[in-house]
């Protein structure tokens, strides 16, 4: 995405180019969005990039998922910094275990929540040939608490188109790549389809590349994501390398434009231009690729809390990978926050917020401690109760429709406290041992420094060798 947005940048501005351009883009309906969206707070955006490997149209042939039924086959969510010299891309594992929101299919009705399902599920909510990118960004901002200001999707014929445009891309396989490799299913190991080395790949085979998931590694999404990276960093550095003019990069656009479907937001040329020109000044070290906290449960993919709080929070506050202050002004730690953004430090005002409260643990007088606390900050009490379970290790906010804000507000007087949509009216607190371990009440989790070190350790930039770490296992 960060490549594409150069393109666009370069040759908007040429008279037939940019007509030529307006005509190709396509986007999908934000009827989809949900209305119960996480506050736009931060001077940064974010952009949810999602690849779909439908086997529809022109996709058909080219590798795509079985059936008419469009699927998503990768997805990062792209943080541009307030100080518009830094970007950060955070992959989400198809296989992640999440909670699905609400979502809109075809015919205006909507599904019920769904908790613990599989992320890539999201987009097939509906189960149409373009695939479901609402749905997909409702789950996002559920699960990370950022809004989402962009959704793209880029299917195989698109991205096939572009990386032929360009050029080629430079990318690296740690070993050679069978065709058993690329179809488990071929009885014999096949011919040899890449050597081991770098090589510059275009159309089918820069496909076969960034889908390649056995004969590698473990063999998972996980190591794919590593190869996906190294090829977004090595994509971005070819596009910069080839001079950024319109006669070169005038065929790039078209490609680019006809990868895509887009929200309304990013709908026309002039839109895509301004949201380029923000990330014209993104150096290619600054351009950092990083995964989701992460492990396995099973064969799926648990995300790791409160690692992943942690990174958003991160983002939201607009802290680079090596916790760089990134807002672009002078403001520090504690200082005055951009406008629309509570201080760390501001009172919780629960008025107008109705809670139940409910005791996860043992400890005898949790709930009515937790509902003392609410009180003298404003909020009203509708009840206190024992949970249905009571081995709830991490405190849990939990709001039905509309109630997002209010949830978010709650949560800030329990620190590291969950937020997370239910099928239930209303807010409720689902106090856990970590409130009776320490029910002092935290107003606002600080300013992180840095994001995890896990995943501050796992970073990499687009300047990176594009042969240094592309596995996993």
């Amino acid at each position: 995405m960060i490549g594409l947005s150069f393109l666009v940048l370069l040759v908007a501005g040429a008279g037939w180019g940019y007509l030529k351009l307006t005509g190709s883009i396509h986007t999908f309906s934000a009827d989809g969005i949900s209305g119960d969206r996480p506050p736009d707070t931060s001077a940064g955006q974010n952009v949810l990039v999602i690849g779909s490997d439908t086997r529809s149209g022109d996709n058909r042939g080219l590798g795509g998922g079985s059936g008419e039924v469009g699927r998503s086959d990768t997805a990062f969510l792209l943080h541009v910094y307030a100080d518009h010299k830094h970007a950060v891309a955070v992959s989400i594992p198809r296989d992640s275990l999440v909670d699905i929101p609400a979502c809109r299919k075809p015919g205006g009705e909507w599904t019920a929540p769904a908790h613990h399902a599989i992320f890539n599920g999201a987009f097939s909510v509906g189960e149409t040939a373009e695939g479901n990118p609402a749905c997909t960004q409702n789950t996002v901002e559920h699960l990370t608490g950022l809004r989402v200001d962009h959704t793209v999707v880029v299917d195989f014929a698109g991205f096939s188109a572009l990386t032929s445009a360009v050029g080629g891309v430079r990318v690296c396989l740690p070993q050679d790549v069978y065709q058993q490799d690329l179809n488990p299913k071929r009885p014999t190991r096949g011919a040899r389809v890449f050597e081991q080395g770098p090589q510059t790949v275009s159309g089918q085979r820069a496909l076969d590349y960034v889908r390649i998931r056995h004969g590698i590694g473990d063999g998972s999404d996980i190591g794919r994501i590593k190869r996906q990276q190294a090829f977004l960093g090595s994509l971005v550095k070819r596009v910069k390398s080839r001079g950024l003019n319109p006669t070169t990069l005038l065929p790039l656009a078209n490609a680019a434009a006809d990868a895509m479907t887009v929200d309304p937001g990013l709908g026309s040329a002039d839109k895509l231009l301004s949201f380029a020109l923000s990330m014209k000044n993104i150096d290619l070290r600054n351009t950092k690729f990083v995964t989701i906290p992460w492990r396995y449960e099973g064969a799926r993919v648990a995300i790791v809390e409160p690692e992943a709080d942690a990174l958003w929070a991160a983002l939201k506050a607009d802290r680079t990978i090596d916790g760089q202050d990134a807002t672009g002004t002078s403001r520090g730690r504690g200082a005055t926050p951009a406008p629309g953004k509570p201080s760390p430090t501001a009172p919780v005002s629960g008025t107008g917020i109705d809670v139940a409260v409910y005791n996860g643990t043992t400890v005898t007088g949790l709930a009515a401690r937790a509902a003392e606390l609410l009180r003298t900050h404003g909020f009203t009490v509708t009840g206190t109760a024992t949970a249905n379970a009571q081995d709830q290790a991490r405190t849990v906010v939990t709001y039905g429709p509309g109630g997002r804000a209010g949830a978010e507000t709650t949560a800030r007087l329990f620190g590291g406290a969950r937020i997370k949509e239910s099928g239930n009216a209303g807010i409720q607190v689902i106090v856990g041992r970590d409130y009776a371990d320490n029910p002092t009440p935290v107003p606002a989790a600080p300013t992180p420094d840095a994001v995890p070190a896990g995943v501050a350790d796992g970073a990499r930039s687009a300047d990176d060798d594009p042969c240094s770490d592309l596995s996993y296992g």
